[in-house]
């Protein structure tokens, strides 16, 4: 579960960390106000969105008076907004964050995150932070350092100054990015977050660090642990069909192509997009029914796969273990004859009472097409999506 920006912010206030102060409109006038509230004579208008990249995408506006404050937001709210991590259908932009100018002299990289392969937090950071962080990933890595956390031992100041030293922070500096990465990684462990980023961490012309933008995502997993968190949560921002997915339960992901994908287990469902890729095709969707799966949630999957006007064909691929095939073929009966299905659907069972299940499948009279394994159902649903 993502935050927006000026609910990361309100997060990273309450652990001490520096942040510009800011206020959250929903129409120009609000905006105006806001800033009118903030003082100065330079603002910010930032597009409130869960991406990154807003400042190439024209999401970040700096205002010098309060008629480019009102110009920015009111160009911003209401639309939808394309940055590179939301592709060109973009997300909706609700809110604007009016935040006080800030004086830059330079930006740097930080981040905290899951390392999987150790099972630890990593600490990463960079020097040459800012919008082409990407690019500094992409082409020059060796600008980046990463310092893992073992869990046991938690942060260590020795690794906060091996960080600051790598970033190019001298004097009181070391001392105050020590106080803010023991911080961000208190806020990780306290709020289950899966990734807390700054990019960027400004010097300001003064010499303090202050934390120019901040996101936060919380392990979905862990939601339920956080419910002051939860409130937070902006539905606006979230794909359609997974919000609708997880309302049943359902493991989901949107893809591009046009081959839906139903199946029981995250590795089988992985194996089947290999599948679809290595014979031609291109899968629509990542869909995993569950080892629980029952014959109203294939029903529910069903409905869901088919609201995407771009799918094509359908491959359903479930190994019986603890969810009995049977079901799954019940499931595929009611939703192909309620639903009214109008591409080819091809299904592949093994496993618990996979030969009666089988036998279900014939006896319908559904145009359904039999798959005898794995690689025989992947290419009859390249097939009949062309």
């Amino acid at each position: 579960m993502n935050l927006h920006e000026y609910q990361s912010k309100q997060v990273f206030a309450a652990y001490g960390i520096p942040v510009p102060t800011g206020r959250v409109a929903a129409t120009p006038e609000e905006a105006v106000a806001a800033a009118e509230a903030l003082g100065g004579s330079l603002w910010v208008v930032k597009a409130q969105v869960h991406a990154g990249g807003r400042g190439k995408a024209g999401g970040v506006k700096l205002a010098r008076d309060k008629a480019a404050v009102h110009a920015a937001a009111k160009a911003m709210l209401g639309t939808r907004l394309a940055t590179i991590q939301t592709g060109p259908e973009g997300l909706p932009v609700d809110t604007v964050y009016v935040e006080t100018g800030s004086a830059i002299e330079r930006e740097i990289y930080l981040s905290l995150t899951l390392n999987r392969e150790k099972g630890q937090i990593a600490m990463i950071g960079s020097a040459a932070g800012g919008m082409d962080i990407e690019e500094v990933a992409a082409h020059t890595p060796e600008k980046i350092t990463t310092v893992n956390i073992h869990p046991a031992a938690g942060l260590q100041p020795h690794q906060c100054r091996r960080m600051a030293f790598a970033l190019g922070f001298t004097g009181a500096q070391i001392g105050e990015f020590q106080k803010i990465a023991m911080a961000l990684y208190r806020l990780v462990m306290d709020k289950d977050a899966a990734l807390v980023e700054v990019n960027p961490l400004i010097v300001t012309k003064d010499g303090s660090l202050v934390a120019l933008d901040a996101k936060i995502n919380i392990d979905a997993n862990a939601v339920f642990r956080q419910p002051e968190l939860a409130k937070m949560r902006d539905t606006a921002q979230e794909d359609p069909m997974e919000l609708k997915a997880s309302e049943h339960d359902l493991n989901y992901v949107s893809l591009d192509g046009d081959i839906a994908c139903m199946v029981n287990g995250a590795g089988l469902a992985m194996a089947t997009m290999d599948l679809i890729k290595l014979h031609g095709g291109s899968p629509a969707n990542f869909l995993d029914v569950g080892g629980g799966a029952t014959a109203e949630r294939v029903t529910a999957a069903f409905n869901l796969i088919l609201s995407n006007p771009k799918v094509k064909a359908i491959l359903v691929n479930i190994f019986g273990g603890i969810v009995r095939c049977d079901l799954i073929a019940e499931g595929v009966i009611i939703a192909v004859k309620n639903v009214g299905v109008k591409v080819p659907v091809v299904v592949r069972l093994e496993g618990t009472n996979a030969e009666k299940a089988r036998e279900m499948l014939a006896a319908s009279g559904l145009e359904v097409t039999a798959a005898a394994d794995l690689t025989d159902a992947a290419q009859k649903a390249v097939a009949a999506a062309r």
